[in-house]
């Protein structure tokens, strides 16, 4: 056999590539890392870290203003500044990126590259001018933000997730183009900080991918607070007329613009494929990204691909599962293949919006008029009496049988919430399981937990043997 000089070089050093990386040394094998730019990826550096931070800090200004809701004031006439506000969100950055150094990867023996690679063969790749070879790869090389193609985009300064945080000074208003969780997220927190805010939405709705009734219920809250929400909306062209960009834009027909001092663009992801030379390691790819086979291997045998760059969930805890299933296959005989039928998501808005399965419309596609469709708001819970967040709605959907097609929290701590209706899924369990759960009193859980009972009663009720002995211990009382 040729010899190597790693057992398993990994592209990438995302969440992915961490995970990659650490089981493949846990085995016993000879392992590389390569990353081009900051360890950690996306999430670390530009997206889940920095933006869940921001979100923080702009929930403490929200919650500072509205100090009268918790019998709080303060005296005289203080001045609300978030100009530190980015600064803090980049030292959450440093904290999480302090966390994992190249120094912890190289003491477990994984040697750490950094550099531009670009594949000769499905064998070896060039790391700036220097060759190196391995038995296998693992590409996790994730996404970067997507730029639609609007005339005159080119000519005005935007912002995406990837420079938006390295900001010093908050804009005086901001249009963000996409009402996906990247815009959303982030339009309510330039919101809560002061800057009045503009969303254009492709779609009638906010967060298309989420259930419809929820998705409205936040995008009413969020216009509650000032936000504005345009859907249905096309950016015919953007131009820069001095400090102001403008946003020529159609929607219900008519042509209107939308001016800002900033533009965020929040449209998608792009998969992050040039540069790597993929061609020459024989590995099919497009528009969104490499192409692989059930078992994450791609079209060279011994090449695998895991991670945002795979799809079709682009979301730092599925590159984990997939990095974990896909390690596995490229190093150990027996395969497994990656299964997505219990995939788990949140948008930290606030309220948290949190999704586990399908959504009651494809839910109707799919099943019909059979399934069983469970509401519970927020505002019958003693923990959001005591909390004033009454503003929610939990919602399960479960098919015939009573398993859970379908889970959506819209509310606080939705986010920790929707992991007790994924466990359910996970092991696959009836919903009603939850129902003789002993819960600790006052949480959250009740917007699980009630519905379980009230779900278990009525079933209850409706099953053919109870029916039956309830008429005949009625005769008998009689």
């Amino acid at each position: 056999m040729p010899r190597y000089d790693y057992d398993l070089i990994v592209i990438g050093a995302g969440a992915a590539g961490f995970v990659t990386s650490k089981i493949a040394a846990g085995m016993g094998k000879k392992v590389a890392m390569i990353e081009k730019n900051l360890l950690g990826g996306e999430c670390t550096n530009a997206g889940c870290v920095p933006s869940k931070a921001l979100l923080k800090a702009a929930r403490v200004a929200h919650q500072t203003r509205h100090l009268e809701t918790y019998g709080l004031s303060l005296a005289g006439n203080p001045v609300l500044s978030a100009k530190n506000a980015m600064a803090y969100a980049r030292a959450a950055v440093k904290k999480v990126s302090d966390s994992h150094p190249a120094s912890v990867f190289e003491k477990a023996g994984i040697a750490v590259l950094f550099g531009s690679p670009r594949f000769l063969d499905n064998h070896l790749v060039d790391l700036d001018g220097t060759v190196l070879s391995a038995s296998k790869f693992m590409i996790c090389t994730g996404t970067s933000a997507a730029v639609p193609a609007i005339e005159g985009i080119e000519s005005v300064p935007y912002y995406t997730n990837e420079n938006i945080f390295a900001i010093e000074d908050l804009p005086s208003s901001l249009a963000v183009l996409g009402a996906g969780p990247v815009g959303i997220e982030l339009a309510q927190a330039f919101s809560r900080l002061g800057v009045p805010t503009t969303v254009i939405a492709k779609y009638d709705a906010i967060l298309p991918h989420e259930d419809r009734e929820l998705a409205r219920m936040l995008a009413g809250r969020l216009q509650e607070e000032g936000i504005r929400i345009l859907p249905e909306t096309r950016v015919l062209n953007v131009s820069r007329e001095g400090e102001t960009v403008n946003l020529t834009a159609q929607r219900s027909g008519r042509r209107e613009t939308v001016k800002s001092a900033a533009l965020l663009v929040a449209v998608g992801r792009a998969p992050n494929t040039a540069g790597l030379d993929l061609e020459n390691a024989g590995v099919a790819y497009g528009a969104k990204g490499i192409r692989t086979d059930a078992y994450l291997r791609t079209t060279a045998r011994n090449i695998y691909a895991c991670g945002d760059v795979v799809g079709p969930y682009q979301f730092s805890h599925m590159a984990e599962y997939q990095a974990i299933t896909a390690t596995r296959n490229a190093l150990l005989p027996f395969r497994k293949r990656a299964v997505y039928n219990t995939v788990v998501w949140c948008t930290f808005t606030d309220p948290e919006l949190a999704h586990a399965g399908i959504t009651e419309e494809e839910a109707r596609t799919l099943h019909g008029e059979s399934i069983s469709v469970l509401r519970y708001d927020y505002a019958n819970i003693d923990r959001s009496r005591t909390d004033s967040t009454s503003f929610g709605m939990a919602k399960f959907i479960c098919d015939r049988r009573g398993m859970l097609l379908g889970a959506h929290i819209l509310g606080e701590r939705a986010g920790e919430l929707i992991h007790e209706a994924q466990l359910l899924r996970h092991l696959r369990r009836p919903f009603t399981d939850l129902s003789s759960m002993i819960h600790a009193y006052p949480t959250y859980t009740d917007v699980v937990r009630q519905p379980a009972k009230y779900y278990y009663i009525d079933r209850l009720r409706k099953n053919p043997l109870v029916k039956i002995a309830a008429r005949l211990f009625g005769k008998r009382r009689t």
